[in-house]
């Protein structure tokens, strides 16, 4: 199976296209093929195919049961597969022990030994691999060093705070240099702000090492600041895999476009009119985008960002002020209308509307997209 890597420029709003450099063609550095898992008449995994470049970070996004775990488990030779293989640089595991796959594990529990130094827990992968004692002092001030952690390296892990913990738990599986690196919600149990510093962090070892690197999260802003893809996972299969501005600005069912950030989804029927695709629903009917595909009913999916208050966009509909959520450098205007309720953003420096007033809304027709 072949991969393709592209390096991203720039991504064009006008009409979704990435700017890419030239493609180099690349074998994939993981690969899975029809991989299922089943435990008794409970199907945990559908059969399940995916490609993954060299230095890729890709993350498993989805709610609890999804089948993120699930496959990151199946990779890592935790569990065995119902049917399906892994291929790691084209060799099948198949038959492989999870501490024989040239894999390192991040968990969120960091799983440190508290009755060892930070340079003793960083050095315990080298010590079973029976690299020189030089060569690991090396590696190991390098790797905390790379973590900032390097002034704390005779401190015990007990003695850290969630933070610096979960960096020491980051340098103990890069300092190794696995060839795939499988991260299991690293920083779920770390508060808003530090998992915020620890994101920028991931993001520059991940820079810095060119590691191929799969994450798996729940969290969909977390998934949008990290992945260079996100493979968005749902009752056990994959539901849709993109960029993270492919995933957000044109999501492929209303399932995607629910999960990821806030969305407005109006449901209706696609009907003709004239020779032109028009969007009918409960709220009127609305004109689509010739370039969008319009030859199927569904839900009609504007994001907040796109849904704004006047009669400025070609779709046009009224409601009334329901509620206003400030949200620090915008409010969200919550609009009902018709019985749905629709989200808007606008400045926080200008006047929200007023609670009970009806006002107006509209969008373009090129920034709203059809899914099933």
């Amino acid at each position: 199976m072949a991969s393709r890597v592209t390096t991203l420029l720039s991504f064009d709003s006008r009409d979704d296209t990435l700017k890419t450099a030239p493609d180099v063609a690349l074998p994939p550095k993981l690969c899975v093929e029809g991989l299922t898992k089943s435990y008794g008449e409970f199907t945990a995994l559908e059969p399940t195919d995916l490609a993954i470049a060299p230095g890729e970070f890709v993350t498993l996004l989805g709610p609890s049961g999804s089948g993120k775990t699930t496959l990151l488990q199946l990779i890592c030779g935790l569990i065995d597969a119902t049917s399906g293989r892994v291929l790691i640089d084209g060799v099948n595991q198949a038959g492989i022990p999870a501490h024989k796959r040239d894999i390192g594990l991040v968990f969120q529990n960091y799983a440190l030994f508290p009755h060892m130094t930070v340079n003793e827990n960083v050095s315990f992968p080298l010590l079973m691999r029976r690299v020189s004692e030089p060569e690991r002092s090396r590696r190991v001030e390098e790797t905390l060093a790379m973590v900032q952690m390097g002034h704390l390296g005779h401190r015990f892990s007990r003695e850290l705070s969630g933070g610096q913990q979960q960096r020491v738990a980051l340098a103990r599986c890069f300092v190794y240099r696995p060839s795939i690196i499988l991260m299991d919600e690293p920083l779920g149990a770390l508060d808003k702000k530090l998992r915020e510093q620890l994101q920028l962090e991931l993001k520059r070892l991940h820079r810095e090492t060119s590691a191929t690197i799969v994450y798996v999260t729940h969290d969909q802003e977390e998934a949008l600041a990290l992945s260079d893809r996100i493979v968005l996972m749902n009752q056990a299969r994959i539901e849709q895999i993109g960029t993270p501005q492919q995933i957000y600005r044109r999501p492929a069912t209303a399932f995607a476009a629910a999960f990821i950030g806030t969305s407005n989804i109006i449901r209706g029927d696609v009907v003709q009119d004239k020779g032109r695709a028009r969007f009918r629903t409960t709220l009127g009917e609305f004109e689509l985008a010739a370039s969008r595909e319009s030859d199927r009913d569904g839900a009609l999916v504007v994001r907040p960002e796109h849904l704004k208050v006047g009669d400025a966009g070609a779709n046009r509909l009224t409601g009334t002020v329901e509620d206003v959520v400030f949200a620090g450098a915008e409010n969200r205007v919550i609009v009902r209308a018709e019985g749905s309720l629709l989200v808007t953003s606008c400045s926080a420096r200008t006047q929200p509307p007023i609670l009970g007033t009806q006002i107006t809304l509209s969008w373009d027709p090129s920034d709203a997209v059809i899914v099933p």
